[in-house]
């Protein structure tokens, strides 16, 4: 389920680091954005809106929506389609809204 290749992107991996998301280790490659390593990982459902509390995926992957906002590292509303993946980095959903955690 990774995205290997693309007419524009270029997707060099960097070496292969563990992180967390929930309660789950999950692996990835760092560098890479984290949204991806999550879709990689099958996880499909980033957020939820913050009115009607409907699940939120992937969408525009360039940081202009808010559909992928996650707390990372104690952070809320981190854009996960842009920021880079590290060892050892604890992810997890935000609902309700912008910085309302679980």
């Amino acid at each position: 389920m990774r995205i290997q290749d693309h007419p524009i992107l270029d997707f060099s991996k960097g070496r292969k680091v563990r992180f967390w998301f929930e309660d789950r280790e999950l692996e990835g490659y760092e560098g890479e954005p984290i949204a991806a390593a999550l879709h990689a990982a099958g996880v499909r459902v980033l957020s939820e809106s913050p009115v009607r509390h409907r699940p939120r995926g992937f969408f525009c992957a360039i940081g202009n929506c808010s559909s992928c906002l996650m707390t990372v590292d104690g952070r809320p509303n981190v854009r996960v389609c842009v920021e880079a993946l590290h060892e050892g980095m604890r992810v997890q959903k935000q609902r309700g809204g912008r910085g309302d955690l679980a």
